[in-house]
Formats: structure tokens, sequence, C-alpha cells
């Protein structure tokens, strides 16, 4: 047998290698050569079904609760401020006492009232029977018609004396009674404008007490909105303490005359009565502008609206996916966008991320808000969420 040349076994167990690793090779490479399994891009977006007859346009103002009915309460006298009873934001009730004045120069005047109805009594009572005597005598004719007529005459003005005497007495006793100031209805003390010790007229304000029964909201609004608003319908009140809950609102009155510092109408709305109302409270009135709304318009949020190739697109779900559709903006109202065609009333609008949706997208609703409030918060979240999927 003959042997095997030197080269060749040398490089023979590089060759075994070589043979053994080619399988492993060959596997590997078809194991990466395997495409894996698309998964399908569905985003989530927010949205908003458009509604027949939102084109009315809604405007808000900001304002502050008061009571409709709020008394400053003075003395009828004056005099001397020697107690105060109550403190602001104090409930009271029909006839509590809120301050009293130093009566002791009202029961003096009092007094000699009184005295002086006494001395006119008196000379009534002395006219009378001097009357009476001469008209014994008249019947005896002793005296004459003329001497009986002039004791009739002075008995009627003792009489007239003694009106007057009690007269006096009873308006010196109401001043009497006019030390204690007394609340004339139940409400809550608003401010206080005098203390004890102080000297006050009679008429001068020192308390004021507002009623709790009946409340409003005074806003301002600009000199181009007054005929529009005047007419307003759906006045809606929202506290700034609780956003969520709307309470009904009716415009009372809207003054006449600008105010001199902000150049606007006061606009008063009255609210039903609500314990959680309180005075003080900062409030928003949302309404709809009586004569500017068209129902023939649609409204969608400022964040729905694309442009595409120069128009104006909003995207519509159908079927789970998105299409583009070219829109006819109307106007604008607030934060909204009025749209005069292009949709329909009932359509799925997308309202966040817009700018993220091609067409035919398939998409997850998160949350379906037909109401206007709010859309400019939905837009902001739907933003984020989607910026977290992508």
């Amino acid at each position: 047998m003959s042997a095997l040349p030197h080269s060749a076994s040398r490089h023979s167990p590089c060759l075994v290698r070589a043979a053994c690793a080619a399988p492993l090779l060959l596997l590997l490479l078809a194991g990466c050569g395997k495409e894996e399994a698309k998964v399908e891009d569905i985003r989530p977006v927010r949205v908003v079904k458009l509604a027949a007859g939102d084109g009315a346009e809604r405007v808000e103002f900001s304002g502050d609760v008061r009571p409709r009915y709020e008394s400053r309460l003075g003395f009828r006298v004056g005099g001397k401020i020697v107690e105060r009873k109550v403190d602001v934001g104090a409930n009271v009730k029909d006839g509590q006492v809120l301050m009293r004045l130093d009566p002791q120069d009202l029961r003096l005047a009092e007094a000699q009232a009184r005295a002086t109805l006494r001395a006119a009594e008196t000379e009534r009572d002395l006219a009378q029977a001097d009357y009476k005597r001469h008209q014994n005598l008249r019947a005896q004719n002793f005296v004459s018609q003329a001497v009986l007529d002039a004791k009739q005459a002075a008995l009627r003005a003792a009489q007239a004396n003694v009106d007057a005497a009690r007269a006096g007495f009873r308006g010196q006793s109401n001043q009497a009674g006019y030390a204690n100031l007394e609340s004339d209805t139940n409400g809550v003390v608003t401010a206080v404008d005098a203390e004890v010790g102080q000297v006050v007229a009679a008429g001068a304000p020192v308390v004021r007490v507002a009623r709790t029964d009946e409340k409003e909201v005074v806003i301002g609004i600009p000199e181009d909105r007054v005929e529009q608003l005047r007419k307003a319908s759906d006045v809606k009140v929202r506290l700034w303490a609780n956003r969520d809950e709307a309470i009904p609102g009716k415009i009372r009155e809207v003054s006449p005359v600008a105010d001199p510092a902000t150049r606007t109408y006061t606009v008063k709305v009255s609210i039903p009565a609500n314990p959680e109302v309180r005075l003080g409270m900062t409030a928003t009135v949302d309404m709809a502008a009586g004569g500017t709304g068209d129902a023939s318009r649609l409204r969608v949020p400022l964040s729905a609206l694309v442009q595409d190739k120069g128009a104006t697109s909003v995207w519509v779900v159908e079927n789970g996916a998105v299409q583009l559709r070219r829109v006819q903006v109307a106007g604008q109202a607030g934060n909204d966008i009025l749209l005069a065609g292009g949709v329909q009333p009932g359509q799925t609008v997308v309202t966040a991320g817009v700018h993220l949706l091609k067409p035919g997208q398939k998409v997850r609703i998160l949350t379906a808000d037909v109401s206007r409030r709010g859309d400019t918060e939905a837009a902001a979240v739907g933003a984020g969420a989607q910026g977290d999927a992508k």
C-alpha cells in the first residue's frame, strides 16, 4: 500500500472539519432568511360623532356668583354704636338683632314725650269739665250761647293737643325701639361697615345682608355681542369648583349702559336654588348665541382638520378604517370649526393624531365623545396615546 502524499496528510483534518461545518452553515443561513410575520398596525384614536343642528355658535364668559337681593342696613336714628352681634359670614334670621345703639338719649326723649301727653290729657280733662258746667248754666239760661260755644271750642283744641301729644309719644317710642338694628330677611352677612364706638347718622349703611334663596351669575359681555346674546338660548352655568355639572340658567337682565371701567355690559343670569352654589364662587356661562348659528352646519374641533394637497380635509372612520374627506370651512365658533359640506350628520370624525394616519388605516376608538365640551382635552390625550403607539 502506497503512502499518502505529505501535503494530503497535512490538510486532511481541515477538510474534515469544513465538511462537517457545511451543513450547520446551511441551516443557519436558512434560519436567517425566514421572514417574520407582520403585525397589523392599528392606531388608537379619539373621535367625535357629528350631530345635526350643532352649527349654532356657542360662547363662554366668566363671572361670579352673587345674591339677587342684598340689603344695606342702617339705623333709622343716629347715635353711638355700643354692641355688634354678628360677623362677616354669619347666617342670620329675620328679626335677629345685628347691632345696638346707646339708647339713653332715645329713652329720655321718650320720657319727655310721655310727660307732654299727660299734660295735654290734663288740660283736655279740665276743658271738658268746664264745658259741662257751662252746658248746665246754659240750660238754666245763666250764660249766653256764645260763652258755651267758646268753651266747646276750647275742649276741641285741648283734645287736638292730646292727639298730637299721643302721636309724638308713639313716634318717640318707635325711635327708642330703633336703637336695635334687626335683619329684615333670612340671609348671610356679607360686610360690616361700622364698629363699636362709632357714631353714625340715621340711614348710614352699617351692615350688608344678602339673601341666600335666590342667586345669579354676573358676567360682562362686549358691545358687539349684546344684541346676539340678548336672545341667547340653552344657557348653561358651570362652577369652577365642579366643571362636570351643568346648571341651567336664564338671562334675567342686560344692563343698558356699559361699565365705565371695563367697557362691557353687565348681564345677570339667574340660576335655580342650589345649596352647593355659594356666594362669590367663580363660574362660567356657556350659551348659544341667538341668530348666529346655522343648523345645516356641523361643528368639529380645530384639531380634526388636516391639509391635503392644499385642501382642508378630515379623517372619517368607516368600518374600522379611516378615509380622507375634503370639507368646506364655513367659519369659526369659539375653539370649533363650522363645516358647510363634505361630511354628513352621524359620521365619526377623528379629532386627535390626524397627521399620523393614512387612507385605509385601521383604527381603534378610545372614546366616542359627542359633546362639544372636552374636545380639546380629548385631542391632547389622543395625540399622546398615538405618540406612544408610534
